[in-house]
């Protein structure tokens, strides 16, 4: 089984609150290694720039870096739990974004 860390940028069939399909699309890796042992992850739903924006959306900067093809945001409101087994890294998030995305999501949980 592939392992991931935080900051990956993988293509995972991310689930949806409102219907029970399942896309394959683009998320960021937020948990750290704790999770992986049990053969799951932590992500982000990233999504194209084009879509309306939501407070809290995070832009990639580097997409060659992160691996996408087109200009997108991570949207620190949708959160899932993945099978890493799913999982297919495309690459890494520039460490700026994933440090204000990680932000977002822990003031969300009520870290500050």
């Amino acid at each position: 089984m592939a392992t991931f860390e935080q900051g990956d940028v993988i293509k995972v069939p991310f689930p949806y609150a409102d219907r029970a399909a399942r896309q394959h699309r683009p998320a960021l890796v937020v948990s750290k290694g704790g999770l992986a042992t049990h053969g799951f992850l932590w992500v982000l739903m990233i999504t194209s720039a084009e879509n309306r924006g939501w407070p809290g959306d995070v832009s990639v900067s580097n997409l060659a870096m992160a691996g996408l093809p087109a200009p997108s945001v991570i949207r620190t409101a949708k959160i899932a739990t993945i099978e890493a087994v799913d999982a297919e890294r495309l690459g890494r998030v520039p460490a700026p974004a994933l440090k204000q995305a990680l932000l977002r999501v822990g003031r969300e949980l009520g870290f500050s």
